[in-house]
């Protein structure tokens, strides 16, 4: 059922209001007020905003004033493939294709350049692309940009091929994704299929070296491991004690530049080698870091216990944070070493009912699932909210009290920071270890994130208003049979 503010923003948007029709659009983009996720609707509400803007232009104003760009940089971010089929397609096609030719924010045309190559060219979406010739053929509407109007399906292909190479090339968000989709894209034509089954199946080097030649990324990662035997083959090394690392680092680039993580990963390792003539630490660690990002678990590894060393040194807010964030990640793809270093880094509670605040936290609890029918003042439900979370994570007193809940929570840990208050204190990392603890946070994020912000006072008063909860709690709740499961 959609909530009220939902309904009062979509009222909104129906009587033409801009920013409720932008508003609307969002939540059906992100999944705001329990909203189900359709892009083809928040693509309708851009399209009524979007005409609703131009239509009130000025002359004299530049084709993409502040008003408009808002809009349009929602718009490039909109999964066009998804919306295929919709009323406001049509819009969308003509849009992206004007973002991605024209003089805009440089960001809003990159990520309208992937939605665009991601609908015309991305074998998940073949079905798609299919229907979409037929469209392109029977569409009598042309758009404002000759260079696409008389173009076919395949035409349109060719541009967004060159613009997938220049994200590929790019230092966006969408670098990443581009250079996967170029490597499914390589041509797998039966001379490099041959030439790669008789590697696998005869260890013939002479076709491992022309399927690497020919563009196979595997083959220029296989061929370059063998030049640097890092491959852990003794044929590797037979005949050969000096490896060839100048050409292994040739072909590990070539893969690298692919988008191959374990070729950025070999690739620091050859760096940090003495008897490479191109030693050098500060590439090694790039190389090792562009692994990282790519989900290589070693790489991962080492780079958290790079910034772990390196912590003191570091002008991040809360020591230790970052190095924790990509030891988990390593933790999380099995890597054994990791497990120790991240209880290092981070403290763990995954047992509520060996805390202090267990009977009070089941307390809380039952007042929180109960509160309409005992009334409760905001701020005494905000601060339930602070005791259940105090338990799932043993916090003291003064964190329970002085914690800023809507900033508590990342992927990994919780980070507690009371320095604002009380500066001595040093802050605390974490782990989220259970499913009780994530449901706590979310809970409370949302309860926090509808209240103002200087509802719960300073010190003195949440000190004050603590004392009177808390006996409230015990006398409502320590006699009565407890509903709920122990905090």
């Amino acid at each position: 059922m959609a909530s009220r503010e939902f309904l009062k923003i979509l009222s909104s948007a129906r009587l033409g209001d801009v920013s409720a029709q932008q508003k609307l659009a969002e939540a059906y983009l992100t999944g705001a007020f329990k909203t189900p996720i359709q892009p083809a609707n928040a693509l309708i509400w851009l399209e009524k905003s979007y005409f609703s803007i131009t239509n009130q232009k000025l002359e004299g104003q530049s084709a993409y004033n502040p008003a408009i760009l808002d809009v349009v940089s929602q718009i490039a971010n909109i999964p066009l493939a998804e919306t295929f089929g919709s009323p406001a397609f049509g819009f969308g096609w003509d849009t992206f294709w004007r973002l991605a030719e024209e003089n805009v924010d440089s960001a809003i045309q990159l990520a309208a350049k992937w939605q665009l190559v991601n609908l015309l060219v991305n074998p998940l979406n073949q079905e798609i692309q299919s229907s979409l010739v037929d469209w392109i053929k029977t569409r009598k509407e042309k758009t404002s940009l000759e260079k696409i109007n008389h173009l076919d399906f395949t035409g349109l292909q060719k541009i967004v091929k060159q613009y997938l190479q220049e994200l590929a090339e790019s230092d966006s968000v969408f670098a990443s994704n581009a250079k996967e989709l170029l490597i499914k894209l390589q041509p797998k034509n039966e001379a490099l299929t041959s030439l790669w089954n008789a590697w696998l199946e005869e260890q013939n080097e002479d076709a491992l070296a022309q399927a690497a030649e020919l563009g196979l990324t595997i083959a220029k990662l296989t061929l370059g491991l063998r030049l640097a035997q890092l491959d852990g083959s003794e044929a590797s090394t037979e005949g050969k004690p000096n490896a060839s690392l100048k050409k292994a680092a040739h072909w590990l680039e070539l893969a690298a530049k692919d988008g191959d993580r374990d070729a950025w990963y070999a690739l620091g390792e050859i760096y940090r080698r003495p008897q490479f003539s191109g030693y050098n630490a500060t590439e090694s660690d790039r190389c090792f870091d562009r692994a990282a990002d790519l989900a290589h678990p070693q790489a991962q590894l080492r780079k958290g216990a790079n910034l772990w060393r390196k912590r003191e040194k570091s002008d991040e807010k809360v020591r230790g944070l970052q190095a924790s964030y990509w030891v988990w990640h390593a933790h999380q793809q099995g890597v054994p070493e990791a497990k120790e270093l991240l209880g290092k880094i981070l403290e763990s509670c995954p047992n509520p009912k060996a805390n202090d605040w267990l009977e009070l936290a089941q307390f809380a609890e039952q007042a929180i699932n109960h509160h309409a029918e005992h009334k409760l003042d905001e701020d005494w439900l905000l601060l339930c909210h602070r005791i259940v979370i105090a338990n799932q994570f043993n916090f003291t007193k003064a964190e329970l009290l002085l914690c800023e809940v809507g900033q508590l929570q990342h992927e990994h840990c919780v980070v507690v920071d009371i320095r604002w208050e009380l500066p001595k204190i040093l802050p605390r990392l974490i782990q989220i270890e259970t499913i009780q603890q994530r449901r706590a946070l979310l809970a409370a994020g949302k309860a926090f994130a509808g209240s103002e912000l200087d509802i719960e006072g300073n010190l003195r008063q949440r000190r004050y208003r603590f004392d009177r909860v808390t006996s409230w709690l015990t006398s409502t709740f320590s006699k009565a049979p407890t509903d709920a499961e122990p905090a």
